[in-house]
């Protein structure tokens, strides 16, 4: 270890200011006591429609859910901790209740956690266009790509049209993420007995089992919020 002479306070805090004035910083300036932006969210915020891009879960049974698996995270590099295998939520409702503000807030809480976080959102809908077979498309490699991801988004489950190969997809799918126990986000606008008809028994028996049920109810955001937007002038 090497040793230094002590060096008069004045002389020292000449020398800092020089060095941070070469720097192109103002050695007067008040410090910016603002939290440092997260990366991690940062590049979170860019894959998220701008729309959710604010959402953080505030549902009770949503912020349980998040603190169970940012409690389960494996530590992984620089002691962060990583998903592991953990629980599933499936948040239902009628359209509008915000079942999609609270799927992304659940994804930006984890990440405000400090939670590594490997994830891909996708609509069900998107989801069989994506895999459909078509020349050049290499579907399977994809499908593996969702099963295999450490937290997986999939929005508005049942709101595809069925068909035998939907049902297919749907339960390799799930089958795949309910064998290997990785944490799965589901939001659907269907009650549980016609979700099990959309989908069939054995995704809805593997739905069951391996995920957490939130149920919200109360009117149409969408169509509050439009409404206020029209009354607003009027009340000007």
């Amino acid at each position: 270890m090497r040793d230094y002479d002590a060096q008069p306070i004045g002389g020292l805090a000449r020398r800092l200011a020089s060095i941070l004035t070469a720097k192109g910083i103002d050695p007067a300036a008040e410090p910016d006591d603002r939290p440092e932006p997260l990366p991690a969210l940062q590049a979170a915020d860019s894959r998220i429609p701008p729309r959710y891009r604010s959402a953080l879960a505030d549902h009770p049974a949503v912020t349980s859910w998040v603190r169970e698996v940012a409690h389960a995270g494996r530590p992984g590099p620089g002691g962060l901790p990583g998903i592991a295998q953990g629980r599933s939520l499936l948040i239902a409702g009628t359209t509008g209740t915000g079942k999609t503000h609270q799927a992304y807030g659940a994804i930006r809480s984890l990440l405000i956690a400090g939670v590594r976080l490997r994830w891909k959102a996708i609509t069900a809908a998107d989801l069989y266009a994506e895999l459909r077979p078509r020349p050049g498309h290499d579907g399977e490699r994809e499908f593996m790509d969702l099963a295999r991801c450490p937290l997986l988004f999939v929005d508005d489950l049942g709101a595809a049209k069925n068909s035998e190969w939907t049902e297919e997809i749907t339960m390799r799918l799930i089958n795949r993420r309910y064998n290997e126990m990785l944490p799965t986000l589901i939001t659907t606008n269907l009650g549980m007995s016609d979700l099990r008809t959309h989908i069939g028994d054995r995704v809805a028996s593997r739905l069951t089992e391996m995920t957490d049920k939130v149920i919200l109810d109360g009117p149409d955001r969408r169509r509050t919020l439009a409404a206020e937007r029209l009354r607003a002038p009027a009340t000007r």
